[in-house]
């Protein structure tokens, strides 16, 4: 039978062999671990999180003590000792020398007896000899020292130097590698915040106010969300805070027709069904059965009746949906710099000719789907993204093209995020000096 620990390291080398997203690894092997103490599953999440987040700044310190570099090692014996450097370096529940003695024992039982000597030595020698580890100073090679110092791409840190001070920059980086905790939308259809709170918090679970909006919460100490009351009675619906300022902004009011043009998982529609008031009516969709069938399970658990889902390419024109909607929302497919924190395995997926893709193709999904605005019209463009390619230079490229204005956000927004964006129709969310995910969000009216 497999300890927590070799558990960690199978899903480690999924995620990493397979190039498969942490999250899904991990779901699926909690789901068919589920008779394993609250403790262990945490253990394996940590060590899985943590050593992706870490991968970077890990190997850079594997390879200063190997004379083989970890991309030339065996694939098992290279995420071994990254689980193992992980714990040694992140984590102080295990003693330095059980780590090691466990990570030779994993290595004899999968068989490298032949290779267990030399990841005791590796790992012996991190231990003993900290100090050998030689990062860049900051002040010759900013973007290496924060690359390795944060584990993040040295592209994207350059870009970011780009576009932020140091201090920012720090910011963002810093917030990417806490530990987060699950933010949660109140289905004001349902319960109050307050009630839905004293709810939680008699399940034993943590809970505490968001930053921006009434019935935001950030929760934490619990097991599994599907084994909270509150969550199978529809009570709440997992989405940031950077996401529900999706609705605050979009100024939804009893019977307006709404159309979410990519709204998988469909946190974003199912707010704006909630804002109807059983009223009007909510058309989620997104490009295939996998994304509609999340919205679809959404919209059964919180018990809406105002929304459907269906499959429909954002690429492709629906006639029938001209000038139908009073809200358009597309939150449209984007590079996710802004959301690293909670899907570390983005920074290592995107590049910067992705980058000019995703442009491309964010272009080419508002061509198509502005045609659904009503004359007078509201039209919210948003992403979870920092890239201004992607943001502001793409509002701007739009308002040029078609007969669209933007609209100051401040009506519809707390007074902590007034700035002189938001009175010009869009936010800028940045980790590290919002509370929140990286997030962009534009209003636009449409003229004629």
């Amino acid at each position: 039978m497999k300890n927590p620990r070799e558990i960690a390291l199978d899903a480690v080398m999924d995620i990493t062999g397979n190039q498969q997203y942490t999250h899904r690894v991990l779901s699926q092997i909690l789901k068919q671990h589920q008779s394993l103490e609250k403790q262990d599953r945490s253990f394996i999440t940590r060590i899985c999180e943590g050593t992706i987040e870490r991968l970077i700044t890990i190997d850079y310190i594997i390879n200063q003590y190997s004379s083989i570099k970890t991309n030339k090692m065996k694939p098992l014996i290279r995420n071994l000792l990254r689980i193992s450097v992980y714990q040694i370096k992140y984590m102080d529940q295990v003693p330095d020398s059980a780590v090691c003695n466990e990570a030779v024992k994993l290595a004899k039982k999968r068989g490298f007896q032949s290779l267990s000597g030399f990841v005791n030595g590796i790992l012996r020698n991190i231990i003993r000899n900290p100090e050998k580890v030689s990062f860049p100073q900051e002040e010759k090679d900013p973007a290496g020292y924060l690359s390795l110092n944060y584990s993040m791409p040295d592209w994207i840190i350059k870009d970011w130097l780009k576009q932020y001070d140091v201090q920012t920059v720090k910011g963002i980086l810093e917030t990417t590698l806490r530990d987060k905790k699950t933010t949660i939308r109140c289905n004001l259809n349902k319960v109050s915040p307050d009630e839905l709170k004293k709810m939680l918090e008699n399940e034993g679970v943590s809970v505490e106010y968001g930053a921006y909006l009434s019935y935001a919460f950030r929760i934490e100490n619990y097991n599994y969300l599907n084994a909270l009351n509150a969550f199978n009675k529809g009570y709440f619906q997992v989405q940031d805070e950077s996401s529900m300022l999706v609705g605050a902004v979009s100024g939804i009011k009893e019977g307006d027709v709404v159309i979410d043009v990519c709204a998988a998982p469909g946190g974003k529609s199912l707010h704006a069904a909630e804002l109807l008031h059983s009223t009007g009516q909510v058309s989620s969709r997104d490009v295939s059965d996998y994304k509609v069938n999340f919205i679809v399970d959404n919209i059964n658990r919180l018990g809406y009746t105002n929304i459907t889902a269906k499959v429909q390419d954002a690429l492709v024109l629906d006639e029938e949906s001209i000038e139908k909607a009073d809200v358009l929302l597309a939150d449209l497919p984007c590079s996710g710099l802004g959301i690293i924190g909670k899907k570390p395995d983005i920074k290592y997926n995107v590049t910067k000719e992705k980058q000019k893709e995703l442009v491309r193709l964010q272009r080419d999904i508002l061509e198509v789907v502005h045609q659904y605005v009503k004359k007078g019209g509201t039209f919210i463009y948003s992403t979870c993204t920092i890239n201004p390619e992607e943001n502001i230079e793409n509002v701007r490229w739009f308002m040029k093209q078609y007969h669209f204005k933007a609209e100051s956000l401040n009506p519809y927004l707390p007074e902590i995020l007034w700035s002189d964006t938001t009175k010009e129709g869009y936010l800028q969310l940045i980790p590290g000096i919002h509370q929140c995910d990286g997030f962009f969000i534009a209003r636009l009216r449409r003229e004629h």
